[in-house]
């Protein structure tokens, strides 16, 4: 079996495509099912952001995994396969390794450097687990990306790079300006109250706004999120989502992100907003934006609660499938807010200015889009999508920090190669022992019917005499097989060995079960450690 991915992200797909394709949480459960009903996959798991949706499995044939991988996102998409096919990449083996540990570290993402993928490749893991459609191999791989990504942002100042999507659309919206200047005393509308929406608020309450409105379906959401806003001493108000056109009206941004399927503002409704900013009184009218991007990690000394909030956030940002996140999460975040505060990179490629004063600044940054992208023919109104920040993160510089996680991601990938490969052969050289063992049992036995006269101690020092024989005679030639397995190429000697001692096929296949009923096991103790 050999791991295969097939996917499409910002890198091979234009926005418009990414939308279409974009995966519900039911729908990507159905997928993983129907994946593993599919011949040649053993293992699945399904990672699925705002900018890239990727398909990963262990499979037994490359050419058949590639076709009927690449026809289930197709239909479970619900973008048809030849339409779908152009924006396809697939990854084999050691170089789906590669790829899934660079962009754990952030060098795939739309903002090189930015942190909430690992929140998102935790939540991929999770849910291979929950729903055991994740083995051995998927179980060491996710696991293994989590750490190298750990060790990039702990080690480097990958940080530097980038940002967090929230932040770096802050930036295009100001324009200009400083943020926490170009934010100073707005009022700041935030439609939705998941992971992402939360960092969006929590963001711009660091900024200095005057008051952030949270608007959600779920009240009780919107309400929690207000309350933490609230006590880090920023004004915030929870409302339904039928009074977002009225608020619209009275804010000077607005933020958007839901799970919603279809437009939650459109053009009409933001051009009667920006029409009811003009008609009212000059004291109520909202300021006017402008403005160039600063050190807005400087901003995160803000209160404590709000802090932690926006750590609970940032790892989950994007998926809508967590509410909490453990310490080693907190404590990453922790490391993440201490190095973006230094040295930023080189001026990126910025959004066209807006022409005149801007009344309304929106920011969408949901996967399909939430606002309607006729908007910025609006006089007076700025919009930022996901589309243009990808427009406008294209020339990132790559720095000398960038370079050395690359160097990281090609060390960890050899050695979970290593590791793999090594671990190939332990079923063929447990039933090589284990054959061993009978063979020495059985002569034990034999010669007890030859020696009956035989007394306790006797039997017993014959006994471990033989034993002793044979495991000297097996552990050099097991120890250098391991070795030499744990090198590319090394597959074969699992086969080698098989011939040489004409071990049973059976026998090895039933360590190769237990060692997945251990799979099994561990992630359920993992599910039950993260419910209590």
């Amino acid at each position: 079996m050999s791991l295969l991915v097939v996917g499409l992200s910002h890198r091979s797909a234009p926005v418009s495509i990414l939308e279409r394709a974009s995966l519900p949480a039911d729908t990507q459960v159905k997928l993983l099912q129907d994946t593993l009903a599919a011949e040649p996959a053993a293992e699945a798991a399904v990672l699925a952001t705002c900018n890239r949706i990727e398909l990963y499995a262990d499979v037994d044939k490359f050419h058949a995994g590639v076709a009927e991988l690449s026809t289930l996102l197709a239909q479970h998409s619900g973008v048809g396969l030849e339409e779908l096919t152009p924006y396809l990449y697939v990854h084999y083996e050691d170089r789906a390794v590669h790829h899934l540990f660079s962009v754990a570290c952030g060098l795939d993402s739309m903002v090189v450097g930015e942190g909430q993928i690992l929140g998102q490749i935790k939540d991929t893991l999770a849910q291979g687990q929950e729903l055991h459609t994740a083995g051995r191999l998927l179980n060491d791989l996710f696991q293994q990306a989590l750490r190298v990504g750990k060790r990039a942002h702990s080690e480097t100042g990958i940080d530097r790079a980038g940002q967090s999507l929230v932040t770096f659309g802050l930036e295009q919206l100001a324009q200009g300006t400083p943020v926490e200047t170009w934010a100073k005393d707005k009022r700041a509308l935030v439609i939705g109250a998941g992971s992402m929406s939360s960092l969006a608020a929590a963001t711009l309450a660091r900024a200095g706004v005057r008051e952030v409105v949270v608007a959600n379906r779920t009240s009780a959401r919107a309400e929690r999120l207000v309350e933490i806003l609230t006590e880090s001493g920023t004004p915030a108000r929870a409302v339904a989502m039928a009074d977002v056109a009225r608020e619209l009206a009275r804010v000077d941004v607005a933020v958007s992100c839901t799970g919603a399927t279809g437009l939650v503002l459109d053009a009409q409704t933001v051009g009667e907003a920006v029409g009811a900013q003009a008609a009212a009184p000059a004291s109520q009218a909202p300021a006017v934006s402008g403005g160039c991007p600063a050190d807005f990690a400087a901003t995160a000394a803000a209160g404590a609660s709000l802090a932690a909030y926006s750590a609970v956030a940032e790892a989950d940002a994007a998926t809508g499938l967590g509410e909490s996140v453990d310490a080693d999460s907190l404590e990453l975040h922790g490391s993440w807010a201490e190095n973006a505060t230094g040295a930023r990179p080189a001026a990126r490629t910025r959004i066209p200015a807006q022409t005149g004063p801007v009344r309304l600044a929106l920011l969408d940054l949901a996967m399909p889009r939430d606002i309607d992208a006729a908007v910025h023919r609006i006089p007076g109104v700025r919009l930022v999508d996901i589309e243009s920040l990808a427009e406008a993160s294209a020339d990132a510089p790559m720095a000398a920090d960038v370079d050395q996680v690359r160097s990281i991601v090609s060390d960890e990938v050899a050695a979970f190669g290593a590791a793999q490969r090594a671990a190939h052969i332990t079923p063929t050289v447990v039933a090589l022992r284990a054959m061993a063992a009978d063979v020495v049992a059985g002569e034990v036995a034999r010669l007890e019917g030859r020696l009956p006269d035989l007394d306790e101690r006797q039997r017993a020092e014959v006994t471990q005499t033989v034993r002793r024989v044979v495991d000297k005679l097996l552990h050099a030639p097991t120890v250098r097989i391991k070795q030499l397995a744990a090198e590319p190429g090394g597959a074969g000697y699992a086969d080698a060995l098989r011939t040489l001692f004409d071990l049973d096929p059976e026998t090895v296949a039933a360590v190769s079960r237990a060692d997945l009923n251990d799979v099994d096991v561990k992630n359920r103790d993992a599910k039950n450690r993260g419910r209590s």
